[in-house]
């Protein structure tokens, strides 16, 4: 598969915040998974019920919970991890410590995250975020950031439409994808339904 994607195939990762209890379903993701057909699939803000996705789904399955918190990041994938998936610690908040979900997939590496809501801290864990990470890179997830990103080296390739209503009014770009030494194809936010998010979706292919 990684020489594959080194020949330059696409292939296409998907996100969404379930919204942990409240937010989508088990079969809310098997329906978008099936619509969809993506590559990757990063969930946050996910809880036990996904766990059986690869049981259904075949493919690799990956979830950390957050410190303390029954909910967290979650990767499925029909792509083989390189090794298991790890955490890294990001500068925390006051409330919430937050941890991001790395995967290696060999000729590049991802970054499933779900930032803090303070506007410099969350630009924070980003750049804390690079040091650990392929040449080739996606970050992607709940970035909870307005505004541009701002991380040197990385692109902003993901779709430019709204994703979130804060109280279910003010429509926010939250849910984004960075890159770097990787192309953009396509990129899309899909209908809301079942989360307070619109799951989000990205084609790359990986540079020469």
């Amino acid at each position: 598969m990684t020489a594959s994607l080194l020949s330059g195939s696409p292939f296409r990762i998907l996100s969404w915040n379930l919204l942990r209890w409240d937010g989508a379903s088990l079969e809310d993701v098997l329906t978008v998974i099936r619509a969809e057909n993506p590559d990757v699939v990063l969930m946050q803000e996910a809880q036990e019920p996904v766990d059986v996705l690869p049981e259904i789904l075949g493919g690799y399955y990956d979830r950390i919970p957050l410190p303390g918190r029954p909910h967290g990041t979650a990767c499925w994938s029909r792509l083989p991890f390189t090794r298991p998936p790890s955490f890294c610690h990001l500068p925390r908040g006051l409330v919430v410590k937050r941890t991001a979900q790395i995967i290696d997939f060999g000729s590049f590496s991802l970054a499933n995250v779900h930032l803090s809501h303070g506007q410099i801290l969350n630009r924070r864990q980003l750049r804390s975020l690079t040091t650990s990470m392929h040449r080739r890179a996606v970050i992607m997830g709940d970035f909870n950031l307005v505004g541009p990103v701002m991380l040197p080296g990385f692109h902003d390739v993901g779709p430019k439409e709204k994703t979130h209503r804060m109280l279910d009014r003010l429509p926010l770009r939250l849910d984004r994808c960075l890159v770097r030494g990787v192309n953009r194809l396509e990129a899309r936010a899909l209908p809301r339904f079942g989360s307070d998010h619109r799951p989000i979706s990205v084609t790359l292919r990986l540079t020469p």
